[in-house]
């Protein structure tokens, strides 16, 4: 499978944005799906979860309360609704799928990774 991140940007502190990973293929609805990030000169880490019908979902503690992820199978999608950003929040954005049924917050249990979209909030 093939993802396309996009929704990235500049906004500023306490804004919001909605990135969107859209996924190539038939098997949308196998994946469990989550997004990571990546801030400059630190470790990719993750930030949130969600199941292949998207009835459980996990986040990283300091998201909770103001990220919301989502999918809708039927379009092959996924969401992160990211609201009250802080300018720790800056890193590129990367969504990722698993077929296996990994540790969701573990970067080596995704088979597909998008390219990223850069998120960038100023204070």
């Amino acid at each position: 499978v093939q993802l396309l991140a996009c929704g990235g940007g500049l906004v500023q502190a306490g804004g919001y944005l909605r990135l969107s990973c859209a996924a190539s293929g038939r098997a949308f609805s196998r994946y469990a799906m989550a997004w990571f990030r990546q801030a400059p000169g630190k470790e990719r880490e993750f930030v949130a979860f969600i199941t292949r019908a998207g009835g459980s979902t996990e986040y990283k503690d300091s998201v909770k309360g103001r990220f919301t992820i989502s999918r809708d199978n039927a379009e092959n999608r996924v969401y992160l609704q990211m609201n009250s950003l802080k300018p720790e929040d800056t890193a590129r954005y990367y969504c990722a799928a698993d077929l296996h049924g990994g540790l969701p917050r573990s970067a080596r249990a995704y088979d597909y990774w998008g390219q990223g979209t850069l998120v960038t909030v100023s204070s």
